[in-house]
Parts: structure tokens; C-alpha cells; sequence
């Protein structure tokens, strides 16, 4: 591959996605692929990790969640011992 177009990295599908190592604009479709690998293993309640910050990634994720079809709700903020407002639990629809 060329240097523009890196090796996709694999990550461990658990109910946690943290987006701290990765780029703004790679967030949408992971958001979308990671959720829809959830759900095809049965886990439907996944904690994303979006951080504090600004909000700027925040209202991406949120945004983003909105418009998916198998998002049944969120929940936002997480309680404090889960995240607080750096994280946001995704309940997927079976």
C-alpha cells in the first residue's frame, strides 16, 4: 500500500470502542462497521469513548447515531464511574 492509503489496523470487538487514536475523519464509518460487528455477535450495549474535549467528536458521534438504523437509544452522559461525559453507552437493536 501506498503511504497515503496505510494497512487497516484490526481491533478486538468488545462492548467498548475507544476513539481516542483515531482521526476525526475515520470516526463515521468506524462508528458504523464496529456497531454493526456488535451487533452480529450479540453485543448490544456498547460504551463509545469519545473524550470531553471540546464536543466537537462528541456531536459527530451523536450525530452519526442518530441517522444509524440499528441504534435503538443512547445514553449520554455515562454514569461517572463508566465515563461521565467522555463516553456515551449505545443500546443496538436486536
Amino acid at each position: 500500500m501506498s503511504e497515503d492509503s496505510p494497512e487497516p489496523v484490526e481491533i478486538e470487538i468488545t462492548n467498548e470502542l475507544d476513539l481516542h487514536t483515531f482521526q476525526p475523519r475515520e470516526v463515521g464509518d468506524l462508528l458504523e462497521d464496529y456497531l454493526g460487528e456488535c451487533r452480529q455477535r450479540g453485543i448490544l450495549s456498547v460504551r463509545v469513548i469519545h473524550g470531553k474535549g471540546t464536543g466537537t467528536l462528541r456531536t459527530g458521534v451523536h450525530e452519526k447515531l442518530g441517522r444509524m438504523d440499528i441504534v435503538e437509544s443512547i445514553t449520554w452522559p455515562a454514569s461517572a464511574d463508566t465515563g461521565g461525559w467522555g463516553a456515551t453507552w449505545v443500546r443496538l437493536k436486536m
